[in-house]
């Protein structure tokens, strides 16, 4: 019987190289430990980037890796999961990565329904390049590029992925670990491509921006963690989320205590993950409300590279190999045209 494998056996010999006190390093401790929980065979395992302080991260997994070009590891990742169905391909990608230069290659992936996980590790700033404001960051943001401050009105990137037709979307935070695991081991789960925003800090260019719902000591009142069939309830079961019909918008309400008053617990929206109107709601609250994490929209319908393989007259059996292509020559036959 094989041995358990455990997040040290897909650690690397390669130094890690972020800033001390970089987000990264909790998010990558979460990934090893979450590939060893699920049993990933490293063999089968591969991690696609593009470019920035994230994308550095297929050096310090032990499992196949492809640090590619700016936003297009979505690109790739397609590719490698046509090319191998069998394929564990997982994107890492950053803020700027994935939804400036890599957007459209971001939107194609996840309208495809490719079968790929993607981690987007939001920052709110470009790290790598010294910190220039990045296509989430909030007006108002002062940075080499923006030194009166950004007024471009910022992307969500989970609204983003649904408004692209994404079939699974859920948000982490980096030092969360017993929660953001369980989000990763769902995302490696779903078959088609899985969008998971993960609130990272940047020490350095943008510390503490999510601080205000981050803090532990104030998380019960800023967080809402989200469950499949379970009421939208936060600050310790003591406020929650109903809908209101005249704006069709979520309101926060107090829950009703042992003296009365506040609202019943039957008056509570229940979570449904396949209900995309449900998520959207939730994405669309403003400033002042708690901050969604958890799988937060989940409605599986069949992956890109499914039908692919399914329309496919090998079915997802390769007849040919590498070197038989590369042996094959570069001929080119030209035919004459009728006159």
């Amino acid at each position: 019987m094989n041995k358990p494998l455990t997040a040290k056996d897909f650690a690397t010999d390669q130094e890690v190289r972020w800033c001390p006190g970089c987000g990264d390093y909790a998010i990558l401790k979460c990934v090893q430990k979450t590939l060893a929980d699920v049993g990933a065979d490293p063999d089968r395992t591969v991690f696609v980037s593009g470019i920035g302080c994230s994308s550095r991260f297929p050096y310090y997994v032990n499992a196949y890796g492809f640090h590619t070009i700016h936003g297009r590891a979505p690109s790739f990742a397609t590719g490698l999961k046509l090319a191998n169905p069998e394929l564990d391909v997982w994107v890492v990608t950053g803020d700027g990565d994935g939804l400036s230069i890599g957007g459209n290659h971001l939107l194609h992936v996840l309208r495809r329904n490719v079968d790929v996980q993607i981690m987007l590790f939001n920052n709110e700033i470009y790290g790598l390049t010294k910190g220039q404001f990045s296509p989430t960051s909030r007006v108002g943001t002062r940075s080499p590029s923006t030194p009166t401050g950004s007024i471009d009105a910022p992307v969500f990137p989970c609204a983003f992925a649904l408004g692209a037709g994404a079939r699974f979307i859920a948000r982490g935070v980096d030092t969360d670990v017993k929660k953001l695991s369980p989000v990763l081991q769902a995302a490696r789960e779903f078959k088609g491509a899985a969008f998971v925003e993960i609130f990272q800090n940047c020490i350095v260019y943008n510390k503490d921006v999510f601080e205000g719902f981050t803090e532990k000591k104030h998380a019960a009142e800023t967080q809402i963690h989200v469950e499949h069939g379970k009421p939208l309830l936060f600050a310790n079961g003591t406020k929650g989320l109903r809908l209101n019909p005249q704006t069709l918008t979520l309101d926060v309400v107090e829950i009703e205590g042992e003296n009365g008053g506040g609202a019943a617990l039957s008056d509570i929206v229940v979570h449904d993950e396949t209900n995309q109107a449900l998520a959207q709601m939730l994405f669309a609250m403003p400033k002042g409300y708690p901050v969604p994490l958890g799988v937060i929209y989940r409605d599986p319908t069949p992956s890109y590279d499914g039908a692919f393989w399914d329309h496919h007259p090998s079915k997802g059996k390769r007849t040919a190999n590498v070197a038989d292509a590369l042996r094959r020559g570069s001929v080119w036959h030209k035919y004459a045209r009728d006159h």
